[in-house]
């Protein structure tokens, strides 16, 4: 059985053109002894995906983007048959695990095509380059500045997300508004209040990371927003647009606020975008890739500087009042800051700041201006760390 499996891999995933494939599907299809065998070589290119540091939410995304929606569902199965192996798990692996898409059957819809979509996945998944590593693989205890999250969420983590799931589902923008600005400065007080917590009893570990994609279409500008939600939450993001994700690097609170709020506004956004959009269109112009495009450039530019001025806002209020002057929150604040960017380029010692382009729908933008204020949530220039 070895032997069948080590041909056909030698066939298709070390040849440059179909035909290697077309073989090793062949070989593959013609001996059913061989199935077992095969997908343990799987199971095992996978396992080298989690040496490498990925996650199965990376695999999976960028399955789907190089391959399509049935890789991502072979690819799904043997993730979760490798990740069956361990008795526990690195933190958020489990609710990752969880949203795999359902996996593909197997031999279907004949032998030689499945054969062929498998070897396909594999040639995919040996070629997968090193990535920066945001957390232990499985069977390994956790190191560095990889924090597991705490057990249980918050409270107010949980008003601040149900705070933006009533944003997001309201057709009102004047209460979208209020919800959402509502959610930023929770998000503010709650870091905040986590630093002085760790900071008076010294506990509390140091910076973590986490990766969250940045899909097309139009990822330069979900790469902006996803930066302008993260700087005005104290957080450093660095986008690999070759891999379709973004790094986030900031403390545990932090970066479960940035998530929340970046899916949230991007759902907000789109929505407001194809609104403004059916206007266009009713109004005769087809411009509708540029339209986008400008729309969410300036939707992610305004919002980043309206996060900031919310989050200094919260920071200042917190300052002057109650027990914590001035003095005491600021240094704490700063040592954060230099915590988080210290971390973020150890992990990324060579990053570059790329000027996004492709702006050039006037309309889009003064559409995307609107929203952004009706969001009421948002600094930076256009920059995004790559």
């Amino acid at each position: 059985m070895e032997p069948v499996i080590d041909q056909a891999c030698a066939a298709a995933l070390y040849s440059a053109d179909d035909a290697g494939l077309d073989t090793g599907a062949s070989l593959l299809a013609a001996d059913p002894s061989a199935d077992a065998a095969a997908h343990r070589r799987g199971e095992e290119f996978v396992r080298r995906a989690w040496e490498r540091g990925w996650q199965p939410a990376d695999v999976v995304r960028f399955v789907r983007r190089e391959l399509d929606e049935g890789g991502a569902a072979l690819v799904s199965a043997l993730i979760t048959a490798e990740t069956a192996r361990y008795d526990r798990l690195p933190p958020r692996w489990a609710d990752q695990i969880a949203e795999l898409p359902a996996p593909a059957p197997r031999n279907r819809p004949d032998r030689f095509g499945y054969a062929s979509a498998l070897l396909e996945l594999y040639r995919l998944l040996l070629r997968l380059p090193a990535t920066e590593p945001v957390g232990p693989p499985p069977g390994r205890a956790s190191e560095g500045p990889h924090r597991p999250p705490a057990h249980g969420e918050p409270r107010m983590l949980t008003r601040i997300r149900a705070l933006l799931a009533k944003a997001e589902a309201t057709g009102f923008p004047q209460e979208a508004e209020a919800l959402t600005t509502k959610a930023q400065e929770l998000m503010a007080r709650h870091s905040i209040d986590e630093a002085l917590l760790a900071a008076r009893t010294h506990g509390g570990d140091g910076p973590g990371a986490r990766r969250i994609g940045v899909d097309a279409p139009y990822e330069s500008a979900k790469a902006v927003l996803l930066d302008a939600v993260a700087s005005a939450n104290r957080c450093r993001a660095v986008w690999d647009s070759d891999l379709g994700f973004s790094t986030v690097v900031g403390f545990e609170a932090d970066l479960e606020a940035v998530e929340l709020l970046f899916t949230s506004l991007l759902v907000q956004g789109t929505a407001a975008m194809t609104t403004a959009e059916a206007g266009q269109r009713a109004a005769g112009r087809k411009r509708t890739k540029t339209f986008r495009q400008s729309f969410l450039m300036a939707y992610a530019q305004r919002l980043g500087a309206r996060l900031a001025a919310d989050t200094a806002r919260v920071t200042a209020a917190a300052g002057a009042g109650g027990d914590d002057a001035p003095g005491d929150l600021l240094p704490v604040l700063a040592a954060r800051d230099v915590a988080v960017t210290d971390a973020a380029e150890r992990m990324f010692p060579r990053t570059t700041t790329s000027r996004v382009r492709g702006v050039n729908d006037a309309e889009g933008w003064t559409h995307g201006t609107a929203a952004a204020d009706r969001a009421r949530v948002g600094g930076r220039s256009p920059g995004i760390d790559r």
